[in-house]
C-alpha cells in the first residue's frame, strides 16, 4: 500500500477518542478506592485482611489476566472483547457501589479486575491495527499512554469531590455512564480485528500465566506492605517464578503458543519491554514516595498533594504528544537512551533534599522524570506492539501491559522497602524510654505511624522521623538513578544494533504481505 493509503482518517481518530474512555477509567479505578477507605470501613466494618483484599484484588486480578485476555482478543475479536469487558465493568461497578458487606465488595472488585483485564490489551491492539502509518501510530500510542496519566490525576480530584457530597459507593458510579457511552460509540467507530486463522486457546498456558503473574504480584505487594521479605512473600514469588518458567517451557514446545517467543530473538524487543517497565518502576515508585513526602514531611493535605500531580502530568502529556515529531529529527535510540539519562538526572535531584528544600525541588524532579520517561514509554511500547504480526497484536499488547504492571509493582515494593529499611534503622533507639511503648513502636515503624501519635512524641523525635524518611528517599532516588543509567546504556546498544542490522526481519514472525485480517467496520 502507498503511504497515503496507510494513513488513518477521521474515523480512526474518532475511534482513538473512544478508546481513551476505558483507559482513563482503568487508571482511575486503580487509585480512587483509597480515598473511600475511611467511609467504607465505617459502613462495612471489614477486618484488616478483608480491607487489604478490597484495595488490592482489582490490581491482582487485572495483572494476572492481561496476557490471556490479549490472546483471547486475537481469537474472538478485539472490539468484541473490549465491548464485553465494558459491559462487565459497568455491571461490576454497580455491584461495587451498592455492596452491603465486605465479602460482596471483594467479589465485585474481583469482577472489576476481570473486566479491566480486557480493556488495556484491547485498546492498545486496536490502535496497532487502526494506525498503520508508523508516525500516526506513535502519536496515537502517546495519546493512549497519556490517558492513563490523566486517569491517575483526576481520580483523587473527582473522587474527593464525590466523597464530600455522596456515600463511598459513588466513586464506582463514575464508570457506568462512561462504559455506556463506549458501548454506544464502539460499534460505530471501532472496526473489528481478529486473527483470520485463530489458534486454539491453550487453557493450560492461560492457567500458568495467570497463577505465575498473580504469585509475583502478590509477593511483591506483600514486600511493600511488610517493608521486608517474609516467608509469605518469598513463597509467593518462588511459586510465581517457578510457574512462569513452566509457562515459558510450554510455549517453546507447543505448536500454537499463547506467547510467540520468536519475538525475543530480536534483543530490542526484550529491551523495549524492560525500558518501559523501568520507566514505570521509576515513575510510580517515586510518585508513591513523593506523595508521602508532600503530606507527611511538608504537611500538605491529600487534595493539595494531589494538585501537585498536575505539573508532571502536563509534562508527560506534552512530551508524549511531541515524541513523533521529535523522532523525525532525532533517532529513536537516542530519544529512549537520552530519556533514561535525563530521568536519572531528574530523580537524582532528590538526593539534594534537605530540611529546608520545600516544594520546589521535589516538584521539579517530578516534572523532569515525567517529561523524560514520556518518549521512553511511547517509543518502546510502539516497538513492542509493532514487532508482532497484526493478527497477534493482542498477545503483544497483553505481554507489554503485564511487564508494565510488574514494573510498577516492583517500583512501589522495592523503593518503599528501601525507605522503610533506612527509616527503621535510623529510628531504632531514637525514641526516649519515657514515651509509651505503643507510641514508640508506631514511631519506629513508619513516618505515618509517628505522625499518628505525634501528641505523645517530643518534637525532636518527630524531626528525627522526618529526617529518616528523607534519608530513605534520597537512597531510593540514588537507586533509581543508577538503574536508569544502566538501562540507558543497554537501550542504546541494542536499539542502535536494531537499526543497523534490521532486527525486525530477524525476529521471523512478521505476517506475509498476503495475510488478511478480518477488518470490518461496523
Amino acid at each position: 500500500m502507498t503511504e497515503i493509503e496507510l494513513r488513518a482518517g477521521r474515523r480512526e481518530w474518532i475511534g482513538l477518542a473512544v478508546l481513551v474512555l476505558p483507559s482513563v477509567l482503568y487508571a482511575m479505578d486503580l487509585t480512587v478506592l483509597y480515598l473511600a477507605v475511611p467511609s467504607l470501613t465505617e459502613d462495612l466494618k471489614p477486618s484488616g485482611s478483608q480491607l487489604l483484599w478490597i484495595t488490592d484484588i482489582y490490581g491482582f486480578v487485572t495483572a494476572s489476566l492481561l496476557i490471556g485476555m490479549g490472546t483471547l482478543g486475537d481469537r474472538i475479536g478485539r472490539r468484541k472483547l473490549l465491548l464485553l469487558g465494558a459491559a462487565g465493568f459497568g455491571l461490576a461497578s454497580l455491584l461495587s457501589a451498592f455492596s452491603t458487606s465486605a465479602p460482596m465488595l471483594i467479589a465485585a472488585r474481583g469482577l472489576l479486575g476481570v473486566s479491566a483485564a480486557t480493556l488495556a490489551p484491547s485498546t492498545l491492539s486496536l490502535i496497532r491495527n487502526m494506525f498503520e502509518d508508523e508516525g500516526q501510530r506513535k502519536f496515537a500510542i502517546g495519546v493512549w499512554a497519556s490517558s492513563y496519566s490523566v486517569g491517575g490525576l483526576i481520580a483523587p480530584l473527582v473522587g474527593g469531590l464525590l466523597l464530600e457530597y455522596f456515600w463511598w459507593g459513588s466513586v464506582f458510579l463514575l464508570a457506568v455512564p462512561v462504559m455506556a457511552l463506549l458501548l454506544v460509540l464502539g460499534p460505530l467507530f471501532l472496526p473489528e480485528y481478529r486473527d483470520p486463522e485463530p489458534r486454539p486457546f491453550d487453557i493450560p498456558s492461560a492457567f500458568l500465566s495467570l497463577v505465575s503473574v498473580l504469585g509475583l504480584i502478590y509477593g511483591i505487594k506483600q514486600i511493600a506492605v511488610a517493608g521486608s521479605l517474609d516467608s509469605q512473600s518469598i513463597a509467593a514469588i518462588v511459586c510465581g517464578v517457578s510457574l512462569g518458567a513452566l509457562f515459558v517451557r510450554r510455549q517453546r514446545r507447543i505448536d500454537d503458543p499463547m506467547v510467540d517467543l520468536r519475538l525475543f530473538r530480536a534483543p530490542a524487543f526484550g529491551v523495549s519491554l524492560g525500558a518501559t517497565a523501568l520507566a514505570l518502576f521509576l515513575m510510580l515508585g517515586m510518585e508513591f514516595l513523593l506523595q508521602q513526602y508532600l503530606q507527611l514531611v511538608l504537611g500538605l493535605d491529600p487534595f493539595e498533594a494531589g494538585l501537585w500531580l498536575l505539573p508532571p502530568t502536563a509534562a508527560f502529556i506534552v512530551v508524549a504528544m511531541l515524541t513523533p515529531a521529535l523522532e523525525r529529527r532525532v533517532r529513536s535510540e537516542i530519544l529512549v537512551a537520552g530519556g533514561l539519562v535525563i530521568a536519572a538526572l531528574g530523580v537524582g535531584l532528590l538526593t539534594l533534599l534537605g530540611s529546608g528544600s520545600g516544594l520546589a525541588l521535589p516538584v521539579a524532579s517530578w516534572v523532569v522524570m515525567a517529561a523524560a520517561t514520556a518518549p521512553v514509554i511511547t517509543l518502546s511500547t510502539d516497538l513492542v506492539v509493532g514487532s508482532a504480526p497484526p493478527e497477534r497484536a493482542g498477545m503483544a499488547s497483553g505481554l507489554s501491559e503485564t511487564c508494565n504492571e510488574l514494573g510498577a509493582a516492583l517500583g512501589i515494593a522495592i523503593l518503599g522497602s528501601i525507605v522503610n529499611a533506612v527509616y527503621r534503622s535510623q529510628m531504632n533507639g531514637a525514641v526516649p524510654d519515657r514515651v509509651p511503648s505503643n507510641a514508640a513502636s508506631a514511631a519506629q515503624d513508619t513516618l505515618g505511624g509517628a505522625q499518628s501519635v505525634a501528641g505523645q512524641l517530643p518534637d525532636s523525635v518527630l524531626q528525627a522521623a522526618s529526617n529518616a524518611f528523607s534519608d530513605g528517599l534520597r537512597l531510593a532516588a540514588l537507586t533509581c538513578a543508577a538503574l536508569a543509567l544502566g538501562m540507558s546504556v543497554v537501550a542504546w546498544l541494542f536499539l542502535s544494533r536494531r537499526r543497523a542490522n534490521g532486527e525486525e526481519a530477524e525476529a521471523g514472525v512478521q505476517a506475509p504481505a498476503s495475510a488478511q485480517l478480518d477488518h470490518r467496520s461496523a
